[in-house]
């Protein structure tokens, strides 16, 4: 009986400890890390995020560029890092992605907790404006013409932009080759400049480009129109049906990160989100924000891995 008592006392002083702990949450800086350079669509969504929680929970949320190997530099850092709610990763459907690409050191699935999915958003064909096409039919037939002529830039084996154009050359049977960046930013940068002719990249990146005449885009990947492009065709409309290609945006921490920890950061994440100005924001650059539990963000990773696994299998993507 007196054992059963003590059982009771020690899981009463931790339950507290945890809820006093998470109340005390953040007693110091925390870092975001976002493992792209700079400038790509992981940045953007976890600099939107940062600013808003640093000015919500009083403490600095601070964003850690840690790109390299398709992002798994940055992935690995905070796998490595101590469970205590002070190292996050900003995650996008790279993350599932690598897991097909690559032999992983640690299991997706288990090495991290997942926080919260923000948002989401599909791509957009991107070409340069001296490319003469004007729509997807059009960059079929000059890629068939001119079979590996073309190049397109991606943010890295195994990112969203290389998948999703991959997937398109095995959909629509083209040549056309890969040009692998440290990140969206600087891929779209390449793209810009004329290095490349194309990127099949988040239009959350892109789009701003489009608006300033530095690129033209052509077709998103969504099953629907974009709102912020209503007028441009998907590619499903364009000659390859069946094609769609969306990415995603979301906050993991390390295993073991205290639960309540993890309940805090999801509610005030979902806040931010929520916001009007944030939604506006996103709207605006071809992107919608979510409202999801970390259970709910655990099963839509466990679904992503075995979708784009299948694509990585069809179209024999290997791990440079």
């Amino acid at each position: 009986m007196a054992f059963a008592r003590c059982i009771a006392s020690v899981v009463l002083t931790l339950l507290v400890s945890a809820n006093t702990f998470a109340q005390d949450y953040p007693a110091k800086a925390v870092r975001v890390i976002v493992p792209f350079a700079p400038g790509g669509s992981n940045d953007i969504v976890g600099r939107i995020l940062a600013a808003h929680l640093t000015d919500r929970l009083g403490r600095q949320f601070v964003v850690d560029n840690r790109g390299g190997a398709g992002g798994l530099v940055g992935t690995e850092m905070v796998w490595k890092s101590a469970p205590d709610g002070y190292t996050l990763l900003v995650i996008s459907v790279a993350f599932p992605m690598n897991a097909a690409v690559y032999k992983l050191p640690y299991d997706p699935m288990k090495a991290f907790t997942p926080v919260v999915l923000l948002g989401t958003g599909t791509n957009g064909f991107a070409v340069h404006p001296t490319l003469p096409v004007k729509n997807v039919k059009e960059l079929i037939a000059l890629a068939k013409a001119r079979p590996g002529q073309l190049q397109y830039s991606s943010a890295g084996v195994g990112t969203f932009q290389h998948l999703s154009s991959e997937m398109f050359k095995s959909m629509a049977d083209v040549n056309i080759l890969h040009v692998p960046y440290k990140g969206g930013g600087p891929a779209t940068i390449d793209l810009i400049a004329g290095q490349v002719q194309m990127s099949i990249g988040s239009l959350i990146v892109i789009l701003p480009h489009q608006r300033s005449n530095k690129i033209r885009i052509i077709a998103t990947g969504g099953l629907k129109r974009a709102a912020a492009l209503p007028d441009v065709p998907t590619v499903n409309e364009s000659g390859v049906p069946g094609y769609e290609a969306n990415n995603w945006w979301g906050v993991m921490a390390p295993a073991g990160t205290p639960e309540a920890v993890v309940r805090k950061l999801n509610a005030e994440s979902n806040t931010v989100m929520a916001l009007p100005e944030t939604r506006k924001r996103l709207a605006a650059e071809g992107a919608e924000s979510l409202n999801v539990t970390p259970e709910q963000f655990y099963k839509h990773i466990a679904g992503e891995i075995v979708k784009w696994g299948k694509v990585t299998r069809d179209a024999n993507i290997k791990a440079e």
